[in-house]
């Protein structure tokens, strides 16, 4: 009988989406009781050992974007990027050299990248230890931020959710047998039973969170990291005869939460600082206001709720493009100016609005996750794992127990 196949999936913590991303996957993959031996690794551990940002100032090199969400300093997220493209190329060499030990030392048949900026060292890595073997990159964002951000030139599979994406990735010569689509951004199979789930009843579960039964309520999310932005919002929507309620969700962003429990609340609110249940408060809301996150975008509209983001110089430059697609696709309203809310949230209100919103909202069908564990069996379909390396699958299955 074949053994299992040994997966490798990689993701990394600037952000929660790509660690949410391969967690999703695991997810389906028990679901489905695919038998392939998964395992996840984080990019900061496998790198740990070269990373010179750490060793100079004692913060991971991952960490520096989330500071920068926490904080609200992200006006100049474009020469960012490049000064982190820069860095990444300097050390290239020595990530190929770590990552290729790594899998010497631990080879798999597949490796998965649910991540940006390392594709290239990853795939040269991997083919130096296990040649033949297939590298698969997962893209989580809506669209790629060329040059060398999510596609490169190599020899690769490459799912992903657009067709943007997939236009930048055959102008980038990729072949077209090796863009292997999904219908959207991938999520965590609890999105999509809670989007299904039509018994549960609204006004008795916002009532236990102190809130209204009826009152048009909107669900406040700046990602897992958090922002300051999410006090400004509460603040200009915090007025008494809005006819509004909120649920709030602060992420890890402590001040945040400190800030609105201390804040004198004029409408109903309720608010949480990172939690796991973020389907079951939104199946609670009837609309979403935050970033223009890939993740946080998709949850909403998979919850079948309109959303309203803001875009300007301060938005991460790599997902200004995700606005213009809440745009393209008509599923809520993007801003120039969080100052704007309240109008904002009075525009999508308006009932021909919000009807057409939800409707668009409806339309997306986002199985992308499903997608994304069918074309990985078919990817091991076409490389079938060989009976004589169940040395290597035990060595690793070993190590990891």
């Amino acid at each position: 009988m074949s053994r299992k196949p040994l997966i490798d999936l990689i993701y990394i913590d600037s952000g929660g989406g790509h660690r949410a991303a391969a967690q999703a996957i695991e997810a389906v993959v028990g679901e489905e009781r695919k038998p392939w031996d998964l395992c996840l690794h984080g990019a900061q551990d496998l790198l740990n050992s070269i990373d010179f940002i750490r060793k100079a100032t004692g913060i991971p090199f991952e960490e520096i974007y989330n500071i920068l969400l926490r904080r609200g300093w992200t006006r100049g997220s474009r020469q960012l990027i490049v000064i982190s493209h820069l860095l990444i190329r300097m050390s290239h060499r020595s990530q190929v050299e770590v990552l290729a030990e790594h899998w010497r030392n631990h080879p798999v048949d597949m490796v998965v990248s649910l991540i940006p900026h390392y594709n290239r060292a990853l795939c040269q890595a991997f083919a130096s230890v296990c040649p033949g073997r297939p590298f698969v990159t997962i893209m989580t964002d809506i669209a790629d931020y060329p040059p060398h951000f999510w596609i490169e030139e190599q020899d690769q599979y490459l799912i992903c959710g657009s067709e943007r994406a997939s236009d930048q990735a055959r102008r980038l010569h990729l072949p077209a047998e090796r863009i292997l689509p999904m219908s959207g951004m991938i999520l965590h199979p609890r999105f999509h039973k809670a989007a299904a789930e039509r018994s549960i009843d609204r006004a008795s579960q916002r009532i236990a969170l102190g809130l209204q039964p009826d009152l048009p309520t909107g669900l406040v999310l700046f990602g897992g990291i958090g922002s300051n932005d999410t006090v400004r919002v509460v603040r200009a929507l915090n007025r008494q005869g809005s006819g509004l309620q909120l649920i709030v969700l602060c992420g890890r962003h402590e001040a945040s939460l400190a800030a609105l429990r201390a804040m004198d609340a004029q409408i109903p609110m309720h608010i949480e600082g990172f939690t796991k249940e973020v389907p079951y408060f939104m199946s609670l809301a009837d609309f979403f206001i935050g970033k223009p996150g890939p993740g946080s975008i998709s949850e909403a509209l998979a919850m079948n709720l309109p959303v309203v983001v803001e875009c300007n110089l301060r938005t991460m430059v790599h997902e200004r493009y995700n606005a213009q697609w809440v745009r393209e696709q008509q599923v809520g309203l993007v801003v120039e100016n969080f100052d704007t809310i309240e109008q904002a949230v009075a525009e999508l209100l308006q009932p021909d609005h919000f009807h057409r919103f939800r409707a668009n909202a409806s339309r997306l069908r986002n199985t992308a996750v499903y997608d994304a564990v069918e074309w990985l069996e078919r990817i091991l379909e076409k490389h079938p794992v060989a009976d004589g390396d169940a040395r290597t699958a035990e060595a690793l299955v070993a190590s990891k127990h």
